[in-house]
């Protein structure tokens, strides 16, 4: 019987507290007021132990409980200091592990997806999880074949779990919105919602990561595990060794953090230009900053988990790359009127193209310069400005719309930015955004660069071209 459905009742019980829990602290915190404690300070703890609660809750019922806890964790370094550190370990929990699946559930699955006789396929099964996530758990295991693997094992119910919470979470996304400030939580979870069914269906999962694996063969910056095989239910994946980016965060060296940032830098702009597919669920817990091929030799990013991705056949739209180039340009106009063209401003609202440009350079930065540090100041700094309903960024905000299409585009854009910042990562992203990104080099200046990338990926440098035309005939 399903570990998740036997206790809906329970899941649903825990989650509509919450706001009962919210609501009880705000009348503590008036009467702390009343007491004598200053608003701020008041407000502070009030927020301190609402997310206590909130992110203590989200792990312990996995499910969409825990798939919403990991999405809002990368946003953690928007909050202030003060809140954010008391509960950074009880983020990094969700990141990384949530309580296993009993063995006799993990059996039962495996008998009824991969047959009676399930242990003849493996050669080693270590019953304890090495992993266990939102939908599912991960076992170490040694295929018939001698190769060391992942075994991901779906939880039974897992589907009906995954809506259920997303449906509660929703119905008080507003009291949730005070802890990570300027961002909307509401089509957060509506988004999330929308990829419940990719997520679940483990053979979309293993096109998508056979595609990323076949792309980035022998690649020297990022490894994406083959697939070695999959059913309902089941997958299994080659396994790979590495430090997850959760310790790098926490205890990672500043060569490690600035190498790990800019590989997931990298791996974020070139995936979509490489396969056509975005891989859209950047937490830490999917990402290994993996050991060096041979002493001395650079690290790599090892990268897992693509049951939600982007279809992008034509990689990342160019209009991102235009709207980048023309702002830090400065070119006003040209973005109102992109913006306008693309239905980021709707045709009823009216803005001030100046207004506009002033909204969006301090939050595109990193693009100005050669490199740029991502650090939590920076980025609590991009999020109150946004969040102040005093300020004229929040209002002009207000004002500015999401086609549905850029949603999940902006939404891993913003989550990787929040995990560079909790890597406090120097990262050389205009690199990444001249290689990747169509139209954020002038016309003329992308025709070289587009040339001198498939010459590389042919591993033919043109240097080594011009010399063999320059040797005489016969040699």
């Amino acid at each position: 019987m399903s570990d998740l459905p036997r206790k809906a009742v329970t899941r649903t019980a825990k989650l509509a507290a919450l706001p009962l829990g919210f609501a009880g602290r705000a009348t503590w915190g008036l009467g702390k007021r009343i007491g004598g404690k200053s608003a701020e300070i008041v407000g502070r703890e009030l927020q301190q132990r609402t997310a206590e609660q909130l992110f203590k809750v989200l792990g312990e019922l996995k499910g969409g409980a825990m798939k919403f806890g990991q999405a809002m964790s990368v946003f953690e370094s928007a909050l202030p200091e003060e809140i954010a550190g008391p509960y950074r370990a009880a983020l990094t929990k969700l990141q990384e592990a949530a309580p296993p699946m009993p063995t006799r559930t993990v059996h039962s699955v495996l008998a009824e997806r991969l047959g009676q006789e399930w242990r003849e396929l493996f050669l080693e099964f270590e019953e304890k999880p090495a992993a266990a996530a939102s939908i599912g758990q991960v076992h170490r295991a040694v295929w018939h074949d001698g190769r060391e693997v992942a075994v991901k094992v779906q939880y039974p119910g897992a589907g009906e779990a995954l809506l259920s919470d997303l449906t509660q979470l929703s119905r008080f996304a507003r009291l949730l919105g005070p802890l990570i400030p300027g961002m909307d939580i509401k089509p957060l979870i509506s988004e999330l919602r929308d990829r419940v069914s990719e997520e679940l269906d483990y053979e979309l999962e293993a096109r998508a990561q056979r595609e990323h694996a076949a792309e980035f063969a022998d690649d020297p910056d990022v490894v994406v595990p083959d697939v070695v095989h999959q059913c309902d239910q089941v997958l299994v994946t080659e396994w790979i060794d590495g430090t997850p980016l959760s310790e790098v965060i926490a205890d990672g060296t500043e060569e490690e953090r600035d190498r790990a940032g800019q590989l997931l830098a990298r791996f974020l702009f070139s995936g979509p230009a490489r396969t056509g597919l975005l891989h859209a669920d950047p937490h830490p817990g999917n990402f290994r900053l993996l050991p060096p091929e041979k002493e001395g030799g650079p690290r790599r990013l090892g990268v897992l988990d693509f049951g939600t991705v982007d279809r992008l056949p034509g990689g990342l739209p160019r209009t991102i790359g235009d709207s980048l180039r023309m702002t830090l340009d400065g070119d006003a106009e040209a973005v109102y009127a992109l913006l306008c063209e693309e239905g980021f401003v709707k045709e009823s609202i009216d803005l001030d193209p100046d207004a506009v440009l002033d909204y969006l350079l301090p939050i595109i930065e990193p693009a100005q310069a050669d490199e740029f540090t991502f650090t939590r100041a920076w980025m609590r700094g991009q999020a109150a400005r946004i969040a102040d309903p005093r300020s004229p960024a929040h209002q002009l905000g207000k004002q500015l719309n999401l086609p549905p299409a850029y949603l999940l585009i902006h939404r891993v854009t913003l989550s990787t930015i929040g995990v560079l910042c909790q890597l406090d990562a120097t990262v050389r992203l205009r690199d990444e955004l001249e290689t990747w990104v169509p139209g954020f080099l002038p016309v003329d200046e992308e025709l070289a660069e587009l040339e001198n990338v498939t010459v590389l990926a042919a591993g033919e440098p043109e240097n080594e071209a011009n010399e063999e035309d320059e040797q005489p005939a016969g040699a």
